[in-house]
């Protein structure tokens, strides 16, 4: 069995596993990135694709923002359709911020280019990935690898493998707290080779369900509704994904709906989900790891992104300082800003969703809530301030 030596173990190659091993590496941190799927799996999943301001500078930060700024689309604002009509949440007028659109895939390959250009060690298809000596004084990576068995010796561990992934397994049960919500829908998405409906995305009440326009470039746009949690995609052709889209939209904007064949479909179930805490020894957790949130309010990327914020600063602080400080507090760091997040993303879910078991009076509630945000400055300021990303 080889046995091989890194100062830190990254587990996973999403975004937070790539975003970290890139930052150790332009601070002369040695490590290797451990994947169970293929680099193809890993940049054939479709995912968010609205980057916070603070997913922006991590981008700079990672020197991996070239065709970001060539390629992305920066919104101002985002627009909310309701009874007919279009309501605009302007961000920049209220809180002088934007969102950059720049689909996850992309910035996935962004940072696998870089790490792969740098000679970084990602290992693919590592299997049976398992945690051991959390509470020793090194931690380490046991896997399989082209046929052979490997052990990795690590000052720490990053657990960035995603909610199904080992790492948060390895926390003690009478340690790890959990939360979770589970609602009681999904989204059906469709991915088109067809011009966006419009410049800015389209969040949309309907009684028949929610409705989401966005897109991934001005030739390529990203659909949703709203379906059961029972739906199955062979279910929904594309026919009538584009009739029932047609039918949650504003009538004006529907007619200008640019239709053709779906390149990618799927329906994703939405949960609301944070573990606590995220450190257990030399194991810290960062992304879907330690916490999930709906899409709605597009902060599941832009999370994992600020969570690798603290955990960077804390292991280089470690490495260059000898100060532990930042690697004792991360936790609490990431927690404080993931339960706001969290509070958002549920808010928006609960506002703009139709809900099997909703009574008369909380369907009032939501439409005076929403009566609110359009009429109140305050109220639209502090949906802009949460949707741009809370600073950290």
């Amino acid at each position: 069995m080889a046995t091989e030596r890194t100062q830190v173990g990254i587990i996973g190659s999403g975004p937070s596993g790539l975003f970290l091993s890139q930052l150790l590496h332009l601070n002369g941190i040695d490590n290797v990135v451990l994947e169970r799927r293929s680099r193809e799996y890993v940049l054939g999943r479709v995912r968010a694709g609205v980057l916070e301001q603070g997913t922006v500078n991590l981008m700079r930060e990672a020197g991996v923002q070239a065709r970001m700024e060539r390629e992305g689309l920066p919104h101002d604002g985002f627009n909310i359709a309701l009874d007919g009509e279009l309501h605009r949440m302007d961000l920049k007028a209220r809180v002088g911020g934007s969102v950059m659109i720049y689909g996850q895939t992309e910035l996935t390959r962004d940072l696998m280019d870089a790490r792969t250009e740098a000679g970084g060690r990602l290992l693919y298809e590592a299997e049976g990935v398992g945690i051991e000596g959390l509470e020793d004084d090194r931690a380490i990576l046991r896997y399989r690898h082209d046929g052979a068995d490997h052990t990795l010796e690590c000052d720490f561990i990053a657990g960035c493998d995603g909610y199904y992934g080992p790492s948060r397994q390895a926390i003690p049960k009478d340690v790890l707290r959990e939360y979770e919500r589970i609602y009681p829908f999904g989204w059906m998405g469709l991915l088109s080779a067809t011009r966006p409906i419009a410049e800015e995305l389209v969040y949309a009440r309907h009684p028949r369900g929610f409705a989401l326009c966005s897109m991934r470039s001005q030739t390529r746009s990203r659909y949703y509704v709203q379906c059961s949690k029972d739906d199955r995609v062979e279910e929904w052709s594309d026919d009538r994904f584009w009739d029932e889209l047609r039918s949650r939209l504003p009538g004006d904007l529907a007619a200008t709906l640019e239709t053709g064949p779906s390149i990618e479909k799927g329906i994703a179930p939405l949960r609301s989900y944070v573990a606590e805490p995220l450190r257990y020894k030399r194991l810290f957790l960062a992304g879907d790891a330690g916490h999930i949130v709906p899409p709605t309010g597009a902060k599941g990327l832009n999370l994992a992104a600020s969570d690798i914020h603290y955990l960077s600063r804390a292991m280089i602080a470690w490495y260059h300082e000898n100060n532990a400080a930042l690697l004792d507090s991360y936790s609490d760091n990431c927690l404080r800003r993931i339960w706001k997040a969290e509070r958002f993303s549920w808010w928006m879910t609960n506002l703009l969703h139709t809900f099997p078991d909703t009574n008369p009076f909380e369907h009032r509630m939501r439409d005076a809530e929403l009566d609110y945000l359009f009429s109140s400055e305050a109220m639209m300021t502090a949906v802009a301030e949460n949707y741009i990303g809370l600073p950290y």
